[in-house]
């Protein structure tokens, strides 16, 4: 089997709340969307996506995606998409970094190698676990009776765990502000839920010490991000007393065995497309567990192919060190493939179906903007 095509999509995704707020003052109405199809001499072809948050969140942004695929697709053609540590040891020789834009070539690879074998991807990414993965809703900043609202109605959909955003500037109320959000929206917590307050880098180590002394005692959070570089992170980790959990900090294999090695941590955010893909995101998963690291699977944003990958992902995940997987498709408006894994009693499944097994919606995608390979 070899890969003889890829063919890239652009959709514009609406922000399913209206305005997305995040610490710094960022602000997001709609995100800007990359599919990949990639097709084989066999007939089979899969799809991936790749949905950056905006280009002042990390260093990825939508018009990358693109331009990466220019430098990644030629490379690729040719290639057995089945055999996925190969593929991507080529991406890397063709591209240095830029996982965001490796990410939809190695999940389109995925749902290939899963209709190969007739099998669901998270049998091969380690083995279906059976069971429900319990999700977790992404609550924006905003007042803190708005965000605990936002938190009932998440929770009267099913989700059992609530990322709740914070990073208040002085002039907006600064950390007395952040540290109502976080007792508002704890308030109601029920038995099981999970809650990561999240900053998202944005907090300076003195604004995350002045927040947490505003808290009362007993209240049972992670604080996600909570700074923008190591040494920060590293400087309120030595003076924290609630759990930390990283993300924007964590890309690569070396960012985690950093963590590990100084113990900056206790736990990790595994995005797919900030790993760069399925492939990447196991491996760093194997990491953690060796470690005893627990891990909250989960996207930048996305739809619903971007959703079915994060699912295969944690429905392959130990449950001891799995927490949550986010469901992408709840932040966005529109639907992009039909995908029959629905929330029930706090959970989803990832369908028994080989392959992502997703149906992607051509009508919504519309015609690609770039053709790699063959063309007839």
């Amino acid at each position: 089997m070899k890969i003889i095509r890829v063919e890239v999509y652009q959709v514009d995704l609406p922000y399913a709340g209206g305005t997305y707020r995040l610490s710094g003052g960022r602000t997001y109405e709609s995100f800007d969307a990359t599919y990949v199809r990639v097709l084989t001499d066999t007939g089979l072809d899969g799809w991936g996506e790749s949905t950056p948050f905006g280009s002042s969140y990390l260093a990825a942004h939508a018009k990358g995606v693109r331009a990466g695929l220019e430098e990644l697709a030629p490379a690729v053609l040719g290639h057995d998409p089945r055999l996925t540590d190969r593929l991507n040891d080529t991406m890397d020789r063709a591209l240095a970094g830029h996982n965001h834009a490796k990410t939809p070539i190695d999940v389109a690879c995925w749902d290939i190698f899963g209709k190969s074998t007739g099998m669901p991807v998270c049998d091969l990414l380690g083995g279906r676990i059976p069971g429900a993965v319990p999700v977790i809703s992404s609550i924006g900043s905003d007042t803190p009776e708005a965000m605990r609202a936002n938190v009932a109605r998440h929770r009267a959909r099913g989700f059992r765990g609530h990322s709740i955003k914070i990073g208040a500037s002085e002039t907006e109320g600064g950390p007395i502000l952040d540290a109502e959000r976080i007792s508002t929206c704890l308030a109601d917590r029920k038995p099981g839920e999970w809650f990561l307050a999240d900053a998202n880098g944005g907090l300076t180590v003195e604004h995350a010490l002045r927040m947490l002394a505003q808290l009362p005692s007993g209240l049972d959070f992670v604080l996600e991000a909570p700074c923008a570089s190591w040494r920060e992170t590293q400087s309120l980790r030595q003076r924290c007393n609630v759990p930390l959990l990283l993300d924007e900090l964590i890309q690569t294999d070396e960012d985690i065995i950093q963590a590990i090695a100084n113990d900056t941590c206790d736990g990790i955010g595994l995005k797919i497309s900030k790993q760069g893909g399925l492939t990447r995101t196991r491996r760093q998963r194997e990491i953690c567990r060796a470690a005893g690291l627990v891990t909250s699977v989960q996207d930048t944003v996305g739809s619903d192919i971007a959703f079915a990958a994060v699912l295969h992902m944690a429905q392959s995940t130990p449950r001891q060190m799995l927490r949550m997987a986010l469901d992408t498709r709840s932040m966005v408006s529109v639907t992009t493939a039909a995908f029959d894994a629905p929330i029930v009693n706090g959970g989803v499944q990832a369908p028994n179906l080989p392959g992502l097994g997703i149906a992607p919606d051509l009508n919504v995608l519309g015609s690609p903007i770039a053709i790699y390979g063959e063309t007839s």
